[in-house]
């Protein structure tokens, strides 16, 4: 068989089950992973499949304590979550017009059976694909997920292909049924482990990926990049990323067609890549590219002659692409993308989807990210479809160009909550939509903030003049607006970036939907695209336009339980409750919880994503609370090798005195700068008359201010390598901030073009202990007479009565 090379070799050995948890029969055999997986097999010839298969990687798990009992006729296995009952060496399914199940899986604690042929129609799916260019709304939840209100799922791994030694992809010799089933009962979080364990856990994403991307489907020239570059630096607004879609390549062959396949430079737009990447890379911005080998290579390329030495030609002089082929796939990654390489390309967008081959995309995406590994200093990460084969696999997910709409918007949570039902965090979409719709402002504004408490966030759009995605295109409000929000992402990527490698490390998806712990809201719209963003974050997303009149969102959301912040306002909000709020603009619904510790970089450079040397760490009242903040180079494999620092930031509160404690936990020292300047931000918290700061044993100085409802204290150059601590006494620390509705309706009453004289009328009458029905009568009775209210007004108000009313 055809080497490929040894960064493509699997770990047979890893895929081997522990030989104590297997129990095989003439033409069955059970493997208990955990107590809630199982794997099960059923051969007619007795063989069954040991090697890593497309899905599994690895099957050697710790032997588990599980009760059998075999009669000689049925076999019997009992765990901690389920009892397997089973017919032995029968087929899994009876023959005869009344097919009985011969193997049954009953859950602990439960009444559901699983049973093979199961329909498992209370599976909540997960997102293949959301849009195409021939069907732009089209949003397709048809693949099958872990996640059921039955407690159960299955995958039916029976299909898939294996991997031999040298990491070639072969068809299975003998066929047979080979079936996964997590039986996890409401223990969701334990299934998807058991999933990474069984599949690979997730890769560690670049930490440049989490900041703002830029891609355009536009003829894209060195001058006009230079340009674009240019003026996000102007307008201050920081970038991470550029992506190329078709254009950067020859694509013409024989007339005006136009490929999707190409690897050369087009010299009509680029001249000097290796200066373009160059001058990208000196200003902290990483570059990708649009490839796609489905077409074949043709004569094109400068590589064409190279590559035909080993490779058929087809009778037109086309070289067909066939990813099962090692030979061909070598000589494409070889001859055709390491030099590419070369020119210091960050990554590759594969955009190839075939819906009725989805598995060739995953298996290009899995020999493309094995072929990065062969560089140790560049972190392996590709971007395209969802290949519906162990995505998590292969960051990050593109979801499909979709239209300029609020109906994309809408979906786009709801989208990214289902995506974790498959284990999936890394998932893009073209933030402001790709094409069609209608521009508009408000619309703009929403899709940057939902953008930049999503996983990724990629500006987007399809070739045109009348798309605007870049901020200062816009009015000077949604210019503004925009600006906030993308520098506010790049502060972010501390915290993104901790909670990506706990995502990697320890399985925990950074989007976790509302449903996931309250299930009964999985079908109320008003709640459903509510999500956990991270550990310390809960974002309710503004998916409607706005009342014009009030010039605000009217939002219905649900807390849950425990104590929340409103993350700009500071306001506090009892959880376990729905709310009606009233949101500007400028306004976003996120909310950090009680204790919450949120580290933000204060960048030096405009797009620098590095560890940074000046930090702010937001800390809000009332519970004590720790974080684990992980830092590495963010671009290398090192981290594999321990180059990596993870610090604990440990806030230990008490009404009139709290503490916090910075100290590294494990790693090396040089992963960051030597020594850090902090800026420690405590929300809703009064000044402090008695602050000590202290590096070990040692006295530093520090200075305090106020900023609002907030208290600061700094510090400088601690050395990042010992512990600081900083104590603050005081009385009643904590600012009162509990929400009252009331704050809301007499902002919205000062901001309208009314007399004022009305306007104390009408807050006098809001605040009153008057039941509704009379407000209502009172308010309509304001629409007559001598300086009367104008419709639009008393409709207004009587609306705002309403939502009160439903509190």
């Amino acid at each position: 068989m055809y080497d490929l090379g040894d960064q493509f070799a699997l770990d047979l050995a890893k895929a081997k089950a522990n030989p104590y948890s297997v129990l095989v029969g003439e033409q069955f055999r059970f493997t208990i992973l955990t107590e809630r997986l199982i794997r099960l097999e059923y051969s007619p010839n007795g063989v069954f499949e040991d090697r890593p298969t497309e899905l599994v990687f690895c099957r050697n798990f710790p032997q588990v304590e599980a009760n059998v009992a075999d009669n000689g006729t049925t076999l019997v296995v009992e765990t901690a979550y389920f009892r397997l009952t089973y017919l032995k060496n029968a087929p899994f399914m009876g023959k005869g017009m009344n097919k009985t199940s011969n193997l049954k899986v009953e859950l602990k604690g439960t009444d559901r059976v699983w049973y093979y042929g199961h329909p498992e129609v209370r599976n909540y799916l997960a997102p293949v694909l959301q849009a195409t260019d021939s069907k732009p709304d089209d949003l397709r939840y048809n693949m099958r997920g872990l996640y059921s209100i039955d407690g159960f799922a299955s995958i039916d791994d029976s299909n898939s292909k294996v991997f031999n030694a040298r990491g070639n992809c072969v068809a299975r010799e003998v066929p047979e049924i080979d079936i996964y089933l997590f039986m996890y009962f409401r223990d969701f979080t334990a299934c998807l482990k058991d999933y990474y364990m069984l599949t690979g856990y997730p890769a560690l994403i670049p930490r440049y990926a989490l900041g703002n991307w830029w891609s355009r489907n536009d003829s894209y020239t060195e001058e006009k990049l230079e340009e674009l570059i240019t003026n996000f630096e102007t307008n201050e607004i920081p970038m991470s990323i550029i992506m190329l879609d078709k254009d950067w390549h020859i694509r013409t062959f024989e007339g005006d067609r136009h490929l999707k396949t190409g690897f050369t430079f087009n010299a009509e737009l680029i001249q000097n890549p290796a200066h373009l990447v160059e001058l990208m890379h000196s200003k902290g911005i990483r570059i990708g590219l649009n490839i796609n080998p489905i077409e074949g290579l043709y004569p094109i390329d400068s590589y064409y002659e190279e590559a035909r030495k080993y490779l058929q030609t087809l009778p037109n002089g086309v070289i067909p692409f066939n990813v099962y082929d090692p030979k061909t796939v070598d000589v494409y990654l070889k001859i055709y993308i390491h030099p590419l390489d070369n020119f210091g390309i960050d990554f590759f967008w594969l955009d190839w989807y075939d819906k009725d081959r989805p598995e060739e995309l995953a298996l290009l995406k899995h020999y493309h990210f094995y072929d990065m590994m062969r560089n140790y200093k560049r972190r392996p990460m590709v971007y395209g479809y969802n290949a519906s084969v162990a995505a998590h696999r292969y960051p990050v997910l593109y979801a499909g160009k979709s239209t300029v709409s609020w109906n994309t918007l809408k979906e786009i949570p709801f989208f990214n909550g289902k995506a974790t039902n498959i284990g999936v965090s890394w998932w893009s979409h073209d933030i402001g939509g790709f094409f069609y719709g209608t521009e508009d402002n408000e619309l703009y504004e929403r899709f940057i903030q939902l953008g930049t408490f999503s996983p990724i966030l990629k500006l987007s759009a399809d070739v045109g003049r009348f798309y605007k995605r870049e901020p200062w295109r816009w009015d000077m409000k949604t210019y503004a607006i925009a600006k906030d929000y993308l520098q506010l992402r790049h502060r972010l990527i501390p915290y993104l970036y901790s909670e990506a490698y706990k995502y990697y490390k320890y399985g925990i998806p950074l989007i976790q939907p509302i449903y996931y712990r309250y299930p009964e809201l999985y079908d109320d719209v008003l709640y459903r695209n509510e999500y956990y963003f991270g550990s310390q974050f809960f974002v309710c997303p503004i998916t409607t336009k706005k009342e014009l009149v009030m010039n605000r969102v009217i939002q219905k959301f649900f807390l849950p339980e425990g104590t929340w912040y409103d993350y700009v306002t500071g306001k506090k909000f009892p959880g376990g409750h729905k709310y009606v709020s009233f949101f500007r603009d400028q306004d976003y619904p996120v909310f950090a919880k009680a204790g919450a510790i949120i580290p933000l970089a204060i960048n030096e450079k405009l797009n620098d994503t590095t560890p940074p040397k000046n930090m702010e760490i937001h800390i809000f009242p009332g519970e004590s609370n720790n974080y684990r903040l992980y830092e590495d180079d963010g671009v290398s494999d090192l981290y594999l090798k321990g180059y990596y620092l993870l610090s604990l930031i440990d806030y230990n509160y008490l009404p009139n005195n709290y503490t916090v404690i910075i100290r590294p936990l494990e790693g090396k020292s040089g992963i960051i700068p030597d020594k850090r300047n902090y800026k420690i931000r405590f929300r809703n918290t009064k000044r402090s008359g008695d602050v000590t700061a202290f590096v070990r044993d040692t006295k530093i100085e520090c200075s305090t201010s106020v900023e609002g409802p907030d208290f600061i204290v700094e510090v400088k150059d601690v050395p990042t390598t010992q512990q600081l601590t900083i104590n603050c006494k005081g009385k009643d620390i904590e600012i009162d901030a509990i929400r009252i509705i009331m704050e809301d309706v007499e902002s919205i009453i000062s901001d309208l073009p009314i007399p004022t004289k009305l306007k104390e009328q009408i807050y006098a009458l809001f605040i009153s202990d008057e039941p509704i029905n009379k407000k209502r009568i009172a308010i309509r009775k304001m629409g007559s007479g001598k300086d009367s209210l104008e419709t639009k007004y008393v409709q207004l108000f009587i609306k705002l009565l309403e939502y009160i009313g439903q509190v």
